[in-house]
């Protein structure tokens, strides 16, 4: 299919158990469970025509289909676990909904830990996937504050650092060095077949989408809630 008649299903994968923040993907940000932010915007797009969640828990099920979402199976327990890997979870769901909704043309992501996101961040991705039949996932970044060129650096055996990446010419200034870009989690785009036949994202070709510091911070710690929460506060 090409153009607007691509069937686009947004996913949002949330499982019962995190180490770093027990209870994250229901956990109360400003009077609503953090993954309600990801299942506003995915309703708010479109070009989505459902969203859908991955879960192995009972109460984010409950909660994902009181804001709108569908749960129309739950992920098996061995994909859940800590080691499990979230590419099995998408392949697993992509099989699932296929088998329930019929076939579709792109994959849309929206992690839970990134409440911040914005409609017009996910659109993005979609409108790059569809314009590049080339490309077979779209990412989203954001500026590094960091260079692997510059002030980002490595141990040694004995403890001696040095820049992980060595330029070939002198560099004095940060501006002189290539640009480089932190992968968020704001949303990612892919062609299903791309996912079924692959194990990692960038075994492809691999297309970005930019998108502002202020709508890319992961909630992964205590800590990133509460910044979270500092941030709500001062937008009012």
């Amino acid at each position: 299919m090409s153009g607007d008649k691509m069937r686009a299903i947004g996913f949002i994968f949330a499982r019962g158990g995190s180490k770093g923040l027990p209870g994250k993907n229901i956990k109360m940000l400003a009077g609503k469970p953090l993954i309600a932010y990801a299942i506003d915007t995915a309703r708010a797009c479109k070009s989505l025509e459902t969203v859908i969640v991955s879960t192995d828990d009972a109460e984010i099920a409950k909660v994902a289909r009181e804001y709108g979402a569908e749960v129309p199976f739950i992920r098996p327990a061995e994909l859940a676990t800590d080691a499990a890997s979230e590419w099995l979870a998408w392949q697993h769901a992509i099989s699932s909904v296929r088998a329930s909704h019929g076939d579709f043309d792109i994959f849309v992501s929206l992690p839970v830990t990134s409440p911040f996101r914005d409609v017009s961040d996910v659109q993005a991705c979609i409108d790059t996937l569809k314009n590049d039949p080339r490309t077979d996932i779209v990412i989203t970044t954001r500026a590094a504050e960091r260079s692997p060129y510059f002030n980002m650096v490595k141990l040694d055996a004995e403890g001696y650092a040095s820049i992980v990446i060595q330029p070939e010419d002198a560099v004095v200034r940060r501006q002189d060095v290539p640009v480089v870009y932190d992968v968020t989690t704001v949303a990612y785009a892919a062609r299903p077949d791309y996912v079924m036949r692959t194990q990692r994202l960038f075994e492809g070709r691999v297309k970005t989408v930019e998108v502002p510091a202020e709508r890319a911070l992961d909630i992964d710690t205590p800590y990133d809630f509460l910044l979270a929460e500092c941030i709500v506060r001062m937008r009012g």
